[in-house]
């Protein structure tokens, strides 16, 4: 009971408490349908009890706050429902709509009392929130801004985005780092969230740290190890997607769903479903390169090798037609020669025979005191066939000389010789076929 002090009616804390819990008891008594975003779960899995933290938000700010409760029975079918409907269990961050009574405790305060979830809402307002991303984005005219962007012929160096422990991770490591080709890959591991309500800054963090050194880096990966509709939020979010889609490199996604893509992977470069479809579209591009590369190197090789082949055939043909002219040549040669040294002997003969005619008929006509002097002459002829005996080249070639010819030339100055050139010398008993290596006049001091 209110007490009287001065003309002052008192009331104790309890008292205002009990008519605060009375009234609301009496003028809320049936559950409401409310919607709010769980800021935290607030889960204790020793005594199976949740204390979310709800709120409402406008632009950003918060415009109602308040405590809730799930008791341990409740949370349990309601996380279960959560789970069969969008494979992700109730966590921080997510919008929900919730059968809720209010309750008032004179300790514990004013709080809602949280009988059962509806999951179909909080998939509904992810779609809703993906749908106002979409738009905003194509206002922009930015949506194809990434996509348009020029990948690398083979696009080596990655910088990828994931979490070090990420199964998803490791399956893309494996499978570079393995590939039956040998082809070899640079990455480089930028840890960050990869879900839940600090992802997005973490990752859009993580990109602005690639984008300073965007200059050692091909493409940019985000790979995650998959999950359920919840768990990809972030993917939808504003600010992530407008990073991914300005970002100055490729991005390459493969966050591991097979369900609808989010915003972030519509305006990717390339999505792939999974971590392990996205290392192989990175091999396949090294393929679209290596096969046509070594079909060119086949056709380059037999080009060669055809070309080598005819090269070879006519270096042959051209050293059997130098072998056929150069002995062609060395017949013809001779045989000149030969009539030379014939035509030389005949004519040789009939001057001797006519000077002797001559004289034999001199010698007649002459009168004794003629015979002395035309002893004398016929002395001095037969000394000069003699001579000329001794001049024949058949006579010259048999005491030790011979005759040397370049060009098919007698060669009689130093002049005629240039090294490179043919010599065919001519002895008694054959020839000799050599190439000049080198020419040197005489000198005035030469002996």
């Amino acid at each position: 009971m209110p007490e009287k002090i001065s003309d002052r009616t008192i009331f104790s804390l309890s008292e205002v408490a009990l008519s605060i819990q009375k009234t609301l008891t009496e003028r809320y008594i049936s559950s409401f349908w409310i919607k709010a975003e769980m800021n935290k779960l607030n889960h204790y899995p020793q005594s199976g009890h949740c204390y979310p933290d709800l709120v409402e938000k406008t632009e950003g700010k918060i415009i109602a706050e308040m405590r809730s409760t799930i008791w341990r029975d409740d949370f349990q079918r309601i996380n279960d429902h959560f789970l069969s409907v969008l494979h992700e269990p109730l966590k921080n961050g997510i919008k929900i709509l919730f059968l809720a009574k209010i309750s008032y405790n004179p300790v514990y305060g004013l709080s809602l009392r949280i009988l059962d979830v509806d999951p179909s809402w909080s998939l509904g307002e992810l779609e809703k929130e993906k749908q106002q991303t979409l738009e905003r984005l194509q206002k922009e005219g930015i949506f194809n801004t990434n996509r348009s962007l020029h990948m690398p012929l083979l696009p080596k160096r990655i910088a990828i985005i994931s979490v070090e422990t990420s199964k998803g991770y490791a399956d893309f490591r494996n499978i570079l780092d393995g590939n039956d080709w040998g082809y070899s890959f640079f990455y480089m591991l930028f840890p960050a969230l990869l879900q839940g309500e600090n992802a997005i800054n973490s990752i859009i963090g993580q990109m602005e740290r690639i984008s300073k050194v965007q200059s050692h880096f091909d493409a940019v990966a985000i790979i995650r190890g998959g999950g359920g509709e919840v768990g990809l939020t972030c993917y939808n979010n504003y600010e992530l997607a407008k990073t991914v889609a300005l970002f100055p490199l490729p991005v390459i996604t493969g966050i591991g769903h097979s369900t609808n893509e989010t915003v972030a992977e519509m305006v990717a470069f390339k999505n792939a479903i999974t971590p392990s479809e996205l290392a192989d579209y990175l091999i396949q591009k090294f393929h679209n390169l290596a096969v046509p590369l070594k079909k060119s190197q086949e056709t380059i090789i037999g080009k060669i090798s055809r070309s080598i082949q005819d090269e070879k055939t006519k270096l042959l043909n051209t050293v059997r037609y130098f072998k056929s002219e150069t002995l062609s040549n060395l017949a013809q040669g001779k045989n000149d020669i030969q009539q030379e040294l014939k035509a030389l002997q005949q004519q040789t003969t009939y001057y001797v025979l006519r000077k002797m005619e001559l004289c034999m008929v001199q010698k007649v006509n002459m009168t004794a005191h003629t015979f002395s002097f035309l002893q004398i002459r016929t002395n001095e002829i037969t000394g000069i066939k003699k001579n000329i005996d001794l001049l024949n080249p058949v006579n010259v070639l048999n005491r030790g000389y011979s005759i040397t010819l370049v060009d098919g030339k007698a060669l009689t100055s130093v002049d005629q010789a240039k090294a490179g050139s043919q010599l065919k010398t001519i002895l008694a008993d054959g020839k000799i076929i050599s190439t000049i290596q080198s020419v040197k006049k005489a000198e005035s001091n030469d002996e």
